[in-house]
């Protein structure tokens, strides 16, 4: 199957997605979130969601669609493309009302930066989880095999450009929500 390596991506994101929702629970109960948990939150939105799994879909994922009939500049790939640039202009945002949050103590643009990210990526992956990786399974077939060995090569190749493994992101993520829960306790 095709799709298996950015389906685990989407579980990972997901789970990370699940501490922001509480982070944003917290800070509209004037709870301070240290840097600890929220730049954690930041770097894998920006770093493992937007440069290592969208590059897993821009590079490998979308060009094999491409060659099997779908047409790039409009239909379901050309949604995603343009909804991942949206996560990117979103989670830069979010970086930045971080900052902001960190040097000045108000949550307001962080909360709504952060609200606008988890609406977004949590239907953007319903889109993907359900219409998208349907289709690439079902078109791909002949080719599954070497969209998986893409898949997983870019991933390889987009850690090691940003510093980190796969391990260290599903370590932050379950980190996240181990911190997160016990600020909630």
């Amino acid at each position: 199957m095709s799709t298996i390596s950015l389906r685990r991506d989407h579980d990972l994101i997901e789970k990370v997605i699940k501490s922001m929702e509480t982070t944003i629970q917290l800070l509209e109960s004037g709870k301070k979130i240290p840097e600890p948990i929220l730049l954690p939150v930041i770097d894998f939105s920006k770093n493992f969601t937007d440069v290592c799994h969208h590059s897993k879909e821009e590079k490998s994922l979308f060009p094999a669609l491409e060659r099997s009939g779908m047409p790039t500049h409009m239909g379901p790939i050309a949604m995603m493309l343009m909804e991942h640039e949206i996560t990117r202009k979103i989670g830069n945002k979010m970086e930045e009302s971080a900052k902001d949050y960190f040097e000045k103590g108000d949550a307001t643009e962080l909360i709504s930066d952060l609200k606008e990210y988890v609406e977004h990526v949590t239907q953007h992956l319903w889109k993907e989880n359900n219409r998208l990786f349907m289709m690439a399974e079902a078109r791909l077939q002949n080719v599954a095999q070497q969209v998986d060995d893409e898949l997983n090569q870019i991933e390889k190749i987009k850690l090691e450009e940003i510093g980190k493994t796969r391990k260290e992101y599903e370590q932050i993520a379950e980190e996240l929500h181990k911190k997160i829960s016990q600020d909630i306790s």
